[in-house]
């Protein structure tokens, strides 16, 4: 019987080495020489100064700048999450309805203009990095005249910053709304 036990514990302190600290010790260092942006958090840095992650969502209002996702956490990293509201619940509801009609004045559009539901609705984790190009491409008017840039400049750099779906077919095209940001403040006129 002792012989069993003596065994049974070998077996998981052999196992609990190699799961828990031998194999994380190597996808660690592999990904440290391999991948060592990503694996240190995608941080984007300005003049040595970390000042966001291409993989969190910032709040950008000022007019002068593409605006994210509406987020549940109030973009706080350690508060991530949903606002767990149906989809037929009433707070839910007036809460989109405001977002739709602030989106709307604050781009100058009427009233029946459609606004994507990415600028109205929070994404589950509360901090989207991304906007879809719709919703950048609604933004251009604002931005443009905000920074003095012509519609052209500024729909350029939609287009430059418009990530496409992985292999074209998966996930969606989606813009980056912290590198797109950065890209219109490194513009030499309305930067």
């Amino acid at each position: 019987m002792w012989k069993i036990v003596i065994r049974a514990f070998l077996l998981l302190l052999a196992v609990t080495v190699l799961t828990g600290v031998l194999y994380p010790l190597a996808v660690t260092g592999l990904a440290q020489l391999f991948f060592p942006s990503q694996a240190n958090g995608s941080l984007i840095r300005n003049q040595g100064k970390v000042i966001g992650s291409v993989l969190i969502g910032q709040d950008f209002r000022s007019p002068r700048y593409f605006h994210g996702r509406p987020s549940a956490a109030n973009y706080d990293a350690t508060a991530s999450g949903g606002s767990n509201l149906g989809p037929t619940n009433r707070v839910l509801l007036k809460t989109i309805a405001d977002r739709v009609k602030a989106v709307r004045q604050e781009n100058q559009l009427s009233v029946d203009h459609p606004v994507p539901s990415d600028l109205v609705t929070a994404s589950a984790s509360g901090l989207d990095p991304h906007i879809s190009p719709d919703g950048a491409l609604l933004q251009i008017p604002r931005v443009a005249k905000s920074r003095r840039l012509s519609v052209a400049t500024v729909r350029q750099l939609v287009q430059k910053y418009t990530e496409h779906p992985v292999l074209g077919i998966l996930g969606s095209s989606r813009v980056n709304v912290l590198r797109i940001n950065l890209a219109l403040d490194s513009l030499k006129n309305g930067g």
